[in-house]
């Protein structure tokens, strides 16, 4: 038997018709595998809105909780290019100093994140050492566990 290709659009609108057509909600729940409260969720969205409100909702957050507002983000940005050399700690404490007590400072993992997401970051140079260890050479062993 081959697979019937549905959309859920197209489950939820047969789920209301069923439910128009006088079958009970517990019923009509149990044949489509899904809980009352979303069954009432469905079709109370329906009543309200049409069949605008069968589709997909987004599941994105409407807003962020913890986000850095953005006044203070761009501030961050200005200061490290009016300051290159400038990492993140002294740009917390500049931070500090301006905004005292008007918002919530970030921690200075926050700045340094922020200065990254904007490509800021350059990464430390590796030196080189000037005098490498030098180990000595391997001998060449005739038996196990000779040296």
């Amino acid at each position: 038997m081959p697979w019937r290709e549905t959309s859920v659009m197209e489950e939820r609108l047969r789920f209301v018709a069923r439910l128009l057509e006088g079958e009970g909600m517990s019923a009509v729940c149990r044949d489509f595998g899904i809980s009352r409260k979303t069954g009432y969720k469905i079709f109370n969205r329906y009543k309200d809105e049409g069949l605008e409100a069968l589709t997909d909702r987004s599941r994105r957050p409407v807003r962020y909780a913890n986000q850095l507002p953005d006044p203070v983000e761009a501030m961050i940005v200005r200061l490290k290019k009016e300051k290159p050399h400038w990492g993140a700690r002294k740009i917390r404490e500049l931070l500090v100093r301006k905004l005292a007590g008007d918002v919530r400072l970030p921690a200075r993992s926050t700045v340094h994140a922020v200065l990254d997401r904007h490509g800021l970051v350059s990464q430390a140079r590796k030196r080189n050492r000037a005098n490498k260890a030098m180990g000595t050479t391997l001998s060449q062993a005739l038996d196990p566990n000779d040296l």
